[in-house]
Order: C-alpha cells, then sequence, then structure tokens
C-alpha cells in the first residue's frame, strides 16, 4: 500500500487551549463498538486519557463503525495527537487482549477538524448527538446509549 500523507495541519502544533472535533474509524468500518461492555470500557479509557492529557470532553457518540469527539484542551500543555494515539492503543489492546479477532479495532489515523473561536459549541454537540438518529438507530439522540458527555449532563441539553 503506498504510503498516505497524514491529514494534520502542516504548520499546526495541537497543542494548547484549542477546540477539535475528531472522528476515530474502526477498522475497515467494522461494526467493533456494539458491546456495552467494550463501549463502556471505552469511555472509562476516554476519561482516564483526556485527565491524562488536560482535555474535557464536552461529547461523544460511539456509533457501531465510529467514534466523534469534542475535546477542548485545558491547558497549555494539552497535546490533542497524544490524546488520540494514548486513547488509541489502550482500547486497541485490550480489544486484542479480550477477543480472538486478528483484526485491529481501529484503522490507522483519525480526522480531525479544529475548531474556530466563533464556532457554537453546541452545533458541533447537535451534530455529534443527533449522528445516531440520522442512521436510523434512534428516534431522539437521548435514546441512544452510546453518547454522552465528561463535562455536561447530556439530560439537560437540547437542541
Amino acid at each position: 500500500m503506498p504510503y498516505k500523507r497524514k491529514p494534520r495541519l502542516p504548520n499546526f502544533d495541537y497543542l494548547g487551549r484549542h477546540r477539535y472535533f475528531i472522528t476515530i474509524c474502526t477498522d475497515q468500518k467494522q461494526p467493533l463498538l456494539e458491546d456495552s461492555e467494550r463501549v463502556n470500557a471505552a469511555i472509562a479509557v476516554l476519561a482516564e486519557k483526556s485527565r491524562e492529557h488536560g482535555f474535557t470532553v464536552w461529547g461523544y457518540c460511539f456509533m457501531p463503525d465510529h467514534l466523534h469527539l469534542l475535546l477542548e484542551g485545558e491547558r497549555e500543555d494539552a497535546d490533542m495527537q497524544a490524546f488520540v494515539r494514548g486513547f488509541k492503543q489502550k482500547t486497541g489492546y485490550r480489544y486484542r487482549s479480550e477477543t480472538t479477532a486478528a483484526r485491529q479495532l481501529w484503522q490507522p489515523g483519525y480526522y480531525d477538524r479544529v475548531l474556530r473561536r466563533d464556532e457554537d459549541l453546541q452545533e458541533v454537540l447537535k451534530y455529534i448527538f443527533n449522528n445516531p438518529v440520522r442512521k436510523g438507530l434512534v428516534g431522539h439522540y437521548g435514546d441512544y446509549r452510546y453518547l454522552g458527555s465528561l463535562a455536561l449532563d447530556v439530560k439537560t441539553v437540547t437542541f
């Protein structure tokens, strides 16, 4: 397979108090995130790595074949690339140790969008939380069990 350029911004260091919209896909877009035990373990790792790397997780949504995250750096040394790398490594290792599958949990790389300061966090959250509605998995985002926030009470969020 030919080398594919990483989709990171060339002159941006991904450090500090920035907001990011991240999408991480499962290996070959397989539905590997349907098991509640696996997703709950990944949420625990998300909480651990966000504390470790200095991020607020405003929103997450584990779809069967991908994960959406809305992050914001809390400190000047908050390193988004190290956060994602650590999250993928720990959850991927657990997946490989608990399954007999030869495949990886995550595909290489991920997609990120650095949000401008004037972009409305609520609009990005609305997009993330309504992903299972758009895919026909539930009628209302509040009925989907694999989304939430480590900073907000999702039950009080209205769109």
